[in-house]
């Protein structure tokens, strides 16, 4: 006799989906902070990558031991030095690449993240590289600048995600008016982002995604796009019960973006189905599939990683799997970048991973966000307060105060100088 199979419910009304969200979150945010204090002048990207790819393998083997479901990285550990926006993760292979190391001084983007059930919670921050290790140096001019820019300019994103009147108080005409308000178009919300950037005199990143996340798809049929290209375009607004990777990336340049001649060593696989003809591709092929699934992948996590760059050529040329292209700011601007992994549920918006709140007192800088629509919407919450004394609730509150603050911080710290 047959069995029925049983229907697993995937989606945010399964306390379970948001259960191994947090999951992957807490493993992030732990390698992150153990990242970002490897960041010193002289020590070679290649290693803070691997070191890096280490603790995320190792803190993933600590979870749902003994549970039939798949956990792995989500994205491996990037080092995006100075210019470069997309993440970056060099080869032990390429000698010359192998070599980079951090500046003192430099604008350097940190990316990870890891899944557990194809449920992915990805982070990025941007750091300034301190003179010596893990010390922590007043950042000032135009290095502020470009952190606070993003700083808000994501906070500000955060809540134009917000669904229309989620969060409405006030008497049930008021609530369903606030609900009946249409969302602000991509062309608006990058306007309002704009506005930000233009406070501080840096300029938003061309081609700036914000994906839907769905299970084993951190690409998925949802996206917003900030200043976008001719041709490109965002699609769909966000939707309570849905999960988002939020990027917002600025440049102390003109934002616009190239493609740089570096090789490309972060890939991925796609849904196509096509048949190899050369036996290292297949075999490439079935290691991707086996241990990293649709997530992406560094050439350097695989067995062989020379054998890994012969493979992968025709199983990108078939389309079987993708490769990312190393982008950089066109003027070669430092370039700064946040990605935080979101919930959107009834209560409102949850960050799942995200950047450390940055020390407002750390940086010295004589700009500041004037527009008043702006600092109006940075007061507002996230979340309603739900009474529960979850992580995710003290860390909503720092947003709301920072906002609240910003404009004090900024001025005692042109004061001081």
């Amino acid at each position: 006799m047959a069995t029925e199979e049983v229907q697993v419910d995937y989606s945010l009304a399964n306390p379970d989906t948001l259960t191994k969200y947090k999951t992957a979150a807490g493993i992030s945010h732990k390698v992150l902070e153990v990242v970002t204090g490897l960041c010193a002048a002289g020590e070679k990207i290649v290693t803070i990558c691997q070191r890096g790819d280490k603790l995320l393998d190792d803190e993933i083997s600590k979870v749902y031991k003994g549970k039939k479901i798949s956990k792995g990285i989500a994205t491996p550990t990037t080092i995006s030095p100075s210019s470069y926006i997309t993440p970056y993760t060099p080869l032990t292979s390429d000698s010359a690449e192998a070599e980079a190391e951090l500046k003192k001084g430099e604008v350097v983007k940190i990316q990870l993240g890891a899944q557990i059930d194809g449920f992915g919670s990805i982070v990025c921050d941007t750091i300034i590289v301190p003179s010596e290790a893990n010390k922590k140096d007043v950042i000032r001019d135009r290095e502020a600048d470009l952190l606070l820019a993003t700083h808000y300019a994501s906070e500000l994103l955060l809540r134009l995600m917000v669904p229309p009147g989620l969060l409405a108080v006030g008497s049930d005409e008021d609530k369903t008016k606030a609900q009946a308000a249409k969302p602000p178009t991509q062309s608006k919300i990058t306007q309002m982002l704009e506005k930000v950037m233009k406070s501080y005199d840096v300029t938003l990143v061309e081609n700036t995604t914000s994906w839907i996340f769905e299970r084993n798809e951190i690409e998925g049929k949802k996206k917003i796009v900030l200043a976008p290209a001719e041709g490109q375009k965002g699609e769909g607004v966000p939707e309570v019960g849905e999960v988002w990777g939020v990027e917002v990336g600025a440049s102390l340049g003109s934002g616009k973006i190239k493609t740089l001649e570096n090789r490309p060593t972060l890939h991925r696989r796609t849904t196509i189905h096509s048949g190899l003809k050369r036996p290292s591709s297949r075999q490439i092929l079935s290691e991707i599939v086996k241990k990293f699934g649709t997530f992406p992948f560094s050439l350097r996590q695989l067995d062989d990683e020379r054998a890994g760059k012969v493979g992968i050529v025709e199983c990108v040329r078939s389309g079987v799997v993708r490769q990312y292209e190393v982008i950089a700011d066109k003027d070669g601007s430092p370039v700064s970048r946040l990605f935080t992994t979101i919930a959107i549920t009834k209560n409102g918006l949850t960050k799942l991973a995200a950047a450390p709140a940055p020390d407002l007192s750390q940086f010295k800088t004589d700009k500041k966000i004037t527009d008043e629509e702006i600092l109006k919407i940075l007061e507002q919450p996230l979340a309603r307060s739900t009474g529960s004394k979850s992580k995710n609730k003290k860390k909503k509150k720092k947003p709301a105060k920072k906002a609240e603050a910003a404009d004090d911080e900024e001025d005692d710290s042109s004061d001081e100088e």
